[in-house]
């Protein structure tokens, strides 16, 4: 009889368990539903942001070497950022062991994704992850000193003008930006730089390359960037 009694018992208590969910869990996962239906109602399209970097500007100034560059990021649910970067570099370095004059002077394109990694994507700081795809074709000159020609005794100039080069290369982006007051944004990035794909020439590899910095298969480099919300 005991035995009979719990069973009813139990049996009763999943009865009511189950009609609790049915009029419950409806509820319960309409209102989830309704949440995150509103934590995504942000349009797509939140606007477009302008940026110089100050590094290379302030290396080109105060070395031998460095890049005028800006870039147009594209905001979607400020979340995920389309970017376009571009920009000059140059370089006029001398070697004064081997007294060769290394010139140059080209364009360069970037073009990638950033991804905003903070919880509150919305908030007015920014942890930045992305990646880029860069593409350069340059030429570049390169001087040496007075030769005499052994036999001859005549003196010659050293000099090689208009040797074309490209190059292909990724950049894995991490950094962190801020909003500082109305449209200003500051920030920086720390980026490794891969060459994929490189023609250098018939007289070696180049000393510098336009966007990319001195040559070489990896190296590391940064931003500061000056961005302005529009």
């Amino acid at each position: 009889m005991m035995c009979r009694t719990q069973t009813y018992t139990s049996a009763l208590r999943l009865l009511l368990i189950s009609l609790l969910l049915l009029v419950v869990g409806p509820a319960f996962a309409q209102k989830h539903i309704a949440e995150a239906a509103k934590k995504d109602s942000t349009r797509l399209f939140r606007g477009i942001a302008v940026s110089v970097d100050a590094v290379g500007a302030a290396q080109m100034h105060l070395s031998s070497y460095g890049q005028y560059e800006g870039g147009l990021h594209v905001n979607l649910k400020d979340k995920l950022f389309v970017v376009f970067e571009g920009g000059l570099g140059k370089a006029d370095a001398d070697d004064p062991n081997s007294e060769m004059r290394y010139k140059t002077s080209g364009p360069y394109g970037k073009v990638g994704v950033d991804f905003n990694l903070t919880k509150n994507r919305h908030d007015i700081y920014r942890i930045i992850g992305g990646i880029r795809y860069a593409f350069t074709s340059f030429k570049y000159d390169v001087e040496g000193p007075v030769v005499t020609d052994p036999k001859w005794k005549d003196e010659k100039q050293f000099a090689l003008e208009g040797i074309k080069c490209s190059q292909h290369w990724m950049e894995l982006v991490a950094g962190v930006d801020a909003k500082i007051a109305g449209p200003l944004r500051l920030g920086w990035t720390v980026r490794y730089r891969r060459r994929l794909v490189h023609s250098d020439g018939d007289n070696g590899a180049p000393w510098y390359v336009p966007g990319y910095g001195r040559s070489g298969n990896s190296r590391l480099g940064g931003t500061f960037n000056i961005t302005f919300e529009l």
